[in-house]
C-alpha cells in the first residue's frame, strides 16, 4: 500500500508540474515582452522609433513593448540596462548601440539566456545580435535621389550635387549610384553637370550653391545628400530669388526643412523614417520570438505595412528606400525630429 501511495503521489506531483508548465507556456504564447533600447532618452528621433514600435505591437496583438535608454550616450549605460533585462527575462531587445563592439559580451549573455537580440539604426557587430536592421542601403539612397530630382524637374535639364566632403565614404557611394541611375533611358534629357563639396559647413555649402546657380544657367535641380548642405542650399536658392526655378532636394531633417518645404523652395526630400525603424524592429523581434523566422542569411521577415525585409550577408536586414517628405506630411514629422 505504501508503494502504491508513493507512486500516486509521484504521479500527482508530475501531473501538477506538467499542468503548471503548460500554463506558463500558454501564457508566454499569449504575450511577449520586448524592449526598445536606444542610445539615450530625450531624443525625438528615438521617441519616434518607439511610437513605431507601439504601432506594430497594436497590430500584432501579442507584444508588450517598453522604451528604455541610459541618461548619457554611453555603452556602459546600455550594458547596465541589458544586465537588468536579462534578470527580468524579457523576450526580446532591439538596440540602437552606443558602441558596436562593447555591447557584444552582454548581448551574447542575453542571447544565451534565450532573449532575442537585434540592433537597429546603429548596429552591433556580428556575434552580438541576430540581425542588424539598417534604414536603407547605398544603391536605394543614390538611385532615389535622382528619381526625386527628375520628378521636380519634369525629367529635363541640368542637375548638380552638393555633397559633404570629398572623403565622405557614404556620400561618395550614394553619388556613384546617382551616376548609374541617371544613365537610364528615363533620364535621357537630364545631365549631371557637377559634384561640389560643402564639407558639411553651412557657410561653404551656401557659397557652393550660389556658385552652381551662377555657373549653370540651365540648372534645374541641386541634390544635397547631406542635411547641412540641404539646409544651406535651400537658403541660398531662396536668397537668390530662384525658388521654383532651381529645385532643391536631398536628405534632410523635417524639423529643419519644414519652412522651405511649405514655401515651395524644397519640393520633396527623403530620409529614413524613425517610426518605420521602430515598427519594423518590433515585427522582426516578434517573428524571432515566436519562431516564424530565424534570421538566417537568405531568409526574410514579414514586416506588416513595410512588406518583406530580407536578411543579407553578415545578418544585415535592409528596411527599404528612404521615406519621402513633402508639403502633405512635413508638419506631422517636423514635430517628431
Amino acid at each position: 500500500m505504501k508503494k502504491v501511495a508513493v507512486f500516486l503521489l509521484i504521479a500527482l506531483v508530475a501531473s501538477t508540474m506538467v499542468f503548471a508548465q503548460g500554463a506558463q507556456e500558454a501564457k508566454a504564447k499569449d504575450s511577449y515582452d520586448i524592449v526598445i533600447l536606444v542610445k539615450s532618452m530625450g531624443n525625438g528621433f528615438f521617441d519616434a522609433c518607439f511610437k513605431g514600435s507601439q504601432e506594430a505591437a497594436a497590430e500584432l496583438g501579442n507584444i508588450n513593448t517598453t522604451y528604455m535608454g541610459p541618461v548619457q550616450t554611453t555603452a556602459e549605460g546600455q550594458i547596465e540596462i541589458i544586465e537588468t533585462l536579462i534578470a527580468q527575462r524579457v523576450d526580446g531587445i532591439a538596440i540602437s548601440a552606443n558602441d558596436a563592439d562593447a555591447l557584444i559580451p552582454v548581448t551574447k549573455k542575453a542571447m544565451a539566456a534565450g532573449i532575442k537580440v537585434i540592433s537597429f539604426d546603429s548596429g552591433i557587430n556580428e556575434g552580438g545580435r541576430i540581425v542588424d536592421l539598417v534604414p536603407s542601403k547605398e544603391e536605394l539612397i543614390g538611385r532615389q535621389q535622382i528619381q526625386l530630382a527628375a520628378e521636380l524637374a519634369d525629367y529635363a535639364g541640368d542637375v548638380a550635387v552638393l555633397s559633404a566632403s570629398a572623403q565622405a565614404t557614404n556620400q561618395n557611394a550614394w553619388i556613384s549610384w546617382m551616376r548609374e541611375e541617371i544613365k537610364e533611358a528615363d533620364y535621357a534629357n537630364m545631365n549631371l553637370v557637377e559634384v561640389v563639396y560643402g564639407d558639411d559647413a553651412p557657410d561653404k555649402s551656401y557659397r557652393e550653391a550660389v556658385a552652381l546657380m551662377n555657373k549653370y544657367p540651365n540648372l534645374k535641380v541641386i541634390i544635397c545628400p547631406t542635411t547641412v548642405g540641404l539646409l544651406a542650399t535651400a537658403q541660398a536658392v531662396k536668397d537668390e530669388g530662384k525658388s521654383g526655378v532651381v529645385e532643391v532636394t536631398g536628405l534632410g531633417l523635417p524639423s529643419e526643412m519644414k519652412g522651405y518645404i511649405l514655401d515651395g523652395t524644397v519640393g520633396q526630400m527623403a530620409l529614413w523614417n524613425p517610426i518605420d525603424l521602430g515598427y519594423t524592429s518590433t515585427y522582426i523581434l516578434e517573428s524571432l520570438i515566436t519562431g516564424k523566422a530565424d534570421g538566417a542569411v537568405g531568409t526574410s521577415f514579414d514586416a506588416g505595412r513595410m512588406g518583406s525585409v530580407a536578411v543579407e550577408e553578415k545578418g544585415i536586414a535592409v528596411m527599404g528606400t528612404p521615406f519621402v517628405f513633402n508639403a502633405e506630411n512635413i508638419e506631422e514629422y517636423a514635430e517628431i525630429f
